[in-house]
């Protein structure tokens, strides 16, 4: 089977790739990036997986890598995916997100394939919901509270259209809070950790910066993300539409402490206004039972061990570049 991964580099599309060929059962896999991505996640499958150049905002590149590949199953993770970047760049959030997926969508038109479409929506389209929308499921009402919330309501009202319209099998996710080893430093977890790592080994002052740490967020491990991913697009009916998600519910202040319990050194907390947003989403506890009713999926990696991997990702990779300790990756 051919599987291509839109944002292999990222986050989740490098996990992604190592869960699928761990599996070991022969599956092709493409990785649709950017030329100037860097490929220091891919790390473990670099020479396991083909790289094909194209952006998304390329319809005719998009077209020729899929008539020449014609995969059976595509992940679409490729997104500008940082809230408040969106705040500062709403026209290319919205660009990269919305006419992206649009021109992945026609590409696939276009070539004359069938595969199965994993678009990845989002639990910001939802907003800031009310305690009576607890927990929230897919039927709650899109209140997009930035930029990027927009672009992934469009992004998710676009899959759905070409289902609608042309029968191509797209099945969409609003995947909640997930983090893990490898997660972008712009991210809260992922921030505190390298910032505890990188007081440790000396490369800056013992202080946490932070933003809004009263935050509710349900955390769901990207290891438990991907398998959720691949048994989706062989189990689930295309045209449908599913929460995933953790099943720990904390404040970002609680995981913050729990990072902070592991840590060698101590640390001083200090909220800085930068990280604050100009309206924001505090409360996110999903409902996951359509998913897990339909695929028999939960979540199994703890908290503690997600955390404590995250720290330890850091402290690695600041070991050997010490220099990362002063930039800024999404």
């Amino acid at each position: 089977m051919k599987v291509l991964i839109t944002g292999v580099t990222g986050f989740v599309g490098s996990h992604l790739a190592e869960y699928i060929l761990n599996l070991n059962e022969g599956h092709d896999i493409y990785g649709l990036c950017r030329w100037r991505s860097p490929k220091d996640n891919l790390i473990n499958v670099y020479n396991k997986i083909k790289l094909l150049e194209a952006d998304l905002c390329d319809l005719s590149a998009l077209t020729r890598h899929f008539r020449a590949v014609r995969p059976d199953i595509i992940f679409h993770l490729a997104a500008q995916s940082y809230v408040l970047t969106s705040f500062n760049s709403p026209i290319q959030t919205l660009t990269a997100n919305v006419i992206g997926t649009t021109n992945l969508l026609e590409a696939v038109r276009l070539s004359d394939i069938d595969p199965v479409i994993h678009i990845c929506s989002s639990s910001e389209v939802y907003g800031q919901v009310t305690e009576a929308d607890l927990p929230i499921t897919e039927a709650c009402p899109f209140r997009p509270a930035s930029p990027y919330a927009v672009s992934k309501v469009g992004e998710d009202m676009v899959g759905l259209q070409y289902w609608l319209s042309y029968k191509i099998k797209t099945i969409r996710t609003r995947m909640f809070t997930h983090t893990g080893p490898r997660r972008g430093d712009v991210f809260a977890f992922s921030a505190f950790a390298k910032q505890i790592a990188a007081a440790e080994l000396g490369l800056k002052e013992p202080v946490v910066r932070v933003g809004n740490l009263n935050s509710v967020r349900t955390i769901c491990d990207v290891r438990d993300a991907v398998k959720a991913y691949w048994i989706m697009v062989n189990t689930c009916k295309p045209g449908e539409v599913y929460n995933i998600g953790g099943n720990q519910t904390v404040t970002i202040g609680d995981g913050l402490q729990k990072l902070l319990g592991f840590a060698r050194t101590k640390l001083e907390v200090r909220v800085d206004p930068e990280l604050l947003r100009p309206s924001d989403v505090t409360l996110q506890i999903p409902s996951t039972e359509k998913f897990q009713k339909e695929t028999g999926w939960k979540p199994e990696i703890p908290l503690e061990k997600t955390l404590l991997d995250i720290l330890d990702y850091w402290r690695e990779e600041l070991s050997r570049n010490p220099w990362k300790a002063l930039t800024v990756e999404k």
